[in-house]
């Protein structure tokens, strides 16, 4: 029986921490980071059509439908099978977008393995996670299905790691928001000439618990982001004095996150950031990301 309707939701991520460790000739930046997924999620429902790619958007405006990394994605598998038929994606937003939360790079991971679904699998797993990682460097976490995993280089390769215990988290979204371009440039900025860096040594224990994983090294993103936002710098010091097991600006930003010990202490620090900061509510998660299984009628 053909599938002709499949539901996948698109997990949000943070950055246990982030390295930037060199910038290529071709403007690209070589990356060190750690992601972990959130309960946080956009939902995509992808029927089969007769023909075409169509994009329906229930949330903030995404702006053209052609530069959408989640229609692009589509078109990618339906190109590599050869596909007699379409898809119509229907996509209900949650994820806050220019956050450093990886909605747009999630979405785009959920679509690959729905219209492959779709396609009754006819795209070998390694070939979508080919394709993913041509989309964009966190696309490749997401399409991986790791609840947890470290990465380098762009973000293709990765090594999975045992999820972290799920744990109260909270996202402060502050009414600014940084594009991800702009926040490399101004690391480049302040880099003008960056020596080599080598990736950071970590031992087993490094991500057995949020206590230890609090004690990594930053977000080489905070210092520069923050020195354009001096709001963002206010957020993180209020979101810190909550005494979190861990607290970081989210990949490029703008969204800060937390994580704590309880529900309580999540929801006394959510009262304290105010209301002038949209705060969302969730947990970290041990489930899969999009590369797990879907649904489908």
């Amino acid at each position: 029986m053909t599938t002709t309707r499949v539901k996948i939701a698109a997990h949000a991520k943070v950055n246990l921490f982030l390295r930037v460790l060199a910038r290529e000739s071709t403007g690209f930046h070589q990356i060190e980071t750690a992601f972990a997924l959130l309960e946080l999620a956009d939902d995509l429902v992808v029927t089969r059509t007769d023909g075409g790619v169509t994009l329906e958007v229930q949330g903030p405006d995404l702006g053209p439908s052609e530069e959408n990394l989640t229609v692009r994605a589509a078109r990618a598998v339906l190109a590599a099978t050869a596909a007699k038929f379409g898809v119509a994606i229907s996509l209900t937003k949650r994820i806050p977008v220019r956050a450093g939360l990886g909605g747009g790079s999630s979405d785009a991971a959920a679509a690959l393995h729905a219209v492959n679904a779709l396609a009754n699998n006819a795209v070998p797993r390694h070939e979508v996670l080919h394709m993913a990682a041509k989309l964009g460097a966190d696309v490749s976490f997401f399409a991986g299905g790791a609840p947890t995993a470290l990465a380098w280089g762009r973000g293709e390769r990765q090594f999975r790691l045992p999820p972290l215990p799920a744990a109260p988290a909270l996202v402060a979204v502050p009414a600014v928001g940084v594009a991800t371009p702009d926040a490399y440039r101004w690391w480049d900025d302040n880099n003008p000439d960056p020596g080599p860096r080598g990736p950071v040594l970590l031992d087993a224990e490094a991500f057995s618990g949020w206590g230890s994983v609090g004690r990594l090294g930053g977000n080489d993103f905070e210092l520069p982001v923050f020195g354009k936002h001096p709001e963002l710098r206010e957020l993180f010091e209020r979101l810190a004095a909550t005494r979190p097991l861990w607290v970081r600006l989210s990949g490029s930003g703008s969204a800060v996150a937390a994580v704590y010990k309880s529900t309580r202490d999540r929801d006394d620090a959510a009262a304290a950031v105010g209301r002038k900061t949209v705060t969302l509510i969730t947990t970290t998660t041990m489930a899969v990301a999009a590369g797990g299984p879907v649904s489908g009628d």
